[in-house]
C-alpha cells in the first residue's frame, strides 16, 4: 500500500496548495457561464446569452495574463486562442456556431502542436523551457543541454504529438456534444471535459517526461 498512501498524500498536498485557486477557476469557467446564460436567455435569446456567458472566462484569462506579465510561447498560445474566439464571436452566426467556436480554437491549437512536431520544433520543448527559465536558470540550462540527445528529442516529439492528437480529439468530442446536449447541459459538460483532458495530459506528460529525461541523462553519462 505504500504507493497508494503516497498517492493520497500527494493528492492532499496538491489540494491544499492549489485547491482554492482551482475552486475559483471552476466558479468562473463553469458556474458563472451557466448562471449568466440562464439569467440572460429570456431577454437576449440563446445567441446573446451565450456571448454574455463567455465574458467571465475570457476576462479571467486576460486578467491572469496581465497579473503574471509574461510573454512566452504559452502566453502567446493563450492570447491567440482568445483572439480566435473573439473573431468567431464577432462574426455572428447561429447558436451552434457560437458553441462550436471554442472547439475551433482548441482544434487550431491542436494543429499547432502537430505542425510544430512535423517541422522538428516540438512545442512541448518550447513551453517547458520557458517555464523553467521563469523558475530556475540552472534547471533551464541543464534542460537545454539535452536538446540534441536522440532520446530527449524523441520524447519531446512524442509528447507534442500526444497533446496535438488529444486536443483534436477533445475538440471533436465536444463538438459532437454541441448537437447532442441542450445548451445548459453543454455549458457544464464542455468545461468538465476540457479540464479532465488537461489534467490527464498533464499527469501523463510529467511522468513520461521524467522517465525519458532520466534515460537521456543516464545515456549521456554512460557515453
Amino acid at each position: 500500500m505504500p504507493r497508494f498512501s503516497a498517492a493520497v498524500d500527494g493528492a492532499a498536498a496538491w489540494t491544499r496548495e492549489h485547491g482554492p485557486a482551482a475552486a475559483v477557476e471552476g466558479l468562473i469557467n463553469i458556474v458563472a457561464p451557466y448562471l449568466i446564460f440562464s439569467a440572460a436567455r429570456a431577454p437576449l435569446g440563446d445567441a446573446g446569452a451565450l456571448m454574455a456567458a463567455s465574458a467571465p472566462p475570457t476576462l479571467w484569462t486576460l486578467a491572469e495574463f496581465a497579473r503574471h506579465r509574461r510573454i512566452d510561447a504559452l502566453s502567446l498560445l493563450v492570447l491567440g486562442g482568445i483572439a480566435l474566439g473573439l473573431v468567431a464571436m464577432l462574426g455572428g452566426g447561429g447558436v451552434r456556431f457560437l458553441q462550436l467556436r471554442e472547439q475551433l480554437v482548441i482544434a487550431v491549437v491542436g494543429l499547432v502542436f502537430l505542425v510544430s512536431a512535423a517541422v522538428g520544433k516540438p512545442l512541448i520543448y518550447q513551453l517547458a523551457r520557458a517555464r523553467m527559465r521563469r523558475k530556475a536558470a540552472d534547471e533551464a540550462q541543464a534542460f537545454e543541454a539535452l536538446a540534441d540527445h536522440p532520446i530527449f528529442r524523441r520524447a519531446m516529439t512524442v509528447m507534442t504529438l500526444a497533446w496535438g492528437a488529444a486536443l483534436l480529439a477533445e475538440a471533436g468530442l465536444a463538438g459532437a456534444l454541441v448537437f447532442l446536449l441542450p445548451i445548459r447541459q453543454y455549458l457544464i459538460a464542455s468545461p468538465i471535459l476540457g479540464y479532465g483532458a488537461l489534467a490527464a495530459l498533464t499527469v501523463w506528460t510529467y511522468r513520461y517526461a521524467a522517465r525519458r529525461v532520466a534515460a537521456a541523462r543516464a545515456a549521456g553519462a554512460a557515453a
